[in-house]
């Protein structure tokens, strides 16, 4: 069974003349475990698409499922704790909680549903994400990509089914990017997690199970590599 289910899905903003159709039925299935690349110049509609596979935003048309559940028809309280517990995001500007050190960065999802951290694995991501040295430091006092390496933690932390990645290596360099993809693939592998990533880079697409490229709203399945 597919884990992600994306049907005919469509985005429209605005009315009239001034209509902007960011979507333009978009469909594609995605298997439990692939890491899945999404390619395309700023304006695309990559961005869009996954705000409507992680339930930011929602379709003028068409329906997504994950793990066979219709998002768009559940309640919105629903769908609030359906993606906490089953969606981990991860963006370009980090969104690390200034205030809080590195361990409570990673643990404040399952906090934030009102459970205890499973302490065993808090300290598998740390080792994973080479991070036992830095647990107790603010996001100031790390580096970007050990900040990035903070948000693949948080997460990875409420075993989500479904990993979005919003441009992970955008504020990295060549090496931390390396890293941070590395980290996303051992995470895929690992834990059997589904991982979306959008990229302008191809290079970095390329190390993806599949490559999907967005162009005016339009989705085209590349295959296996992103030439």
């Amino acid at each position: 069974m597919n884990l992600l289910e994306v049907n005919a899905v469509s985005k429209t903003y605005g009315t009239g003349e001034a209509a902007v159709n960011a979507l333009k039925n978009v469909s594609f299935s995605v298997p439990k475990g692939e890491f899945v690349a999404i390619v395309g110049e700023s304006g695309s509609g990559k961005s869009t698409l996954l705000n409507m596979i992680g339930a930011l935003d929602t379709p003028t048309s068409g329906n997504v499922l994950i793990d066979g559940k219709d998002i768009f028809r559940m309640s919105d309280e629903k769908l609030t704790i359906f993606r906490r517990r089953n969606i981990g995001f991860i963006f370009q500007a980090y969104n690390l909680i200034p205030e809080l050190n590195v361990e409570q960065n990673i643990t404040f999802p399952v906090l934030l549903d009102y459970k205890k951290p499973d302490k065993a694995y808090v300290e598998e991501i740390l080792t994973v994400l080479s991070l036992q040295d830095r647990r107790n430091h603010l996001p100031r006092q790390l580096s970007g990509g050990q900040q990035q390496r903070v948000a693949i933690g948080r997460a990875l932390i409420t075993r989500p089914m479904l990993i979005l990645a919003d441009e992970p290596t955008g504020n990295l360099d060549s090496q931390n990017s390396s890293e941070v993809i590395s980290l996303l693939k051992t995470a895929s592998k690992r834990y059997q997690q589904t991982i979306i990533m959008i990229t302008h880079n191809r290079s970095i697409a390329s190390t993806a199970d599949r490559v999907l490229q967005m162009s005016d709203g339009v989705l085209t399945d590349l295959g296996g590599y992103a030439e």
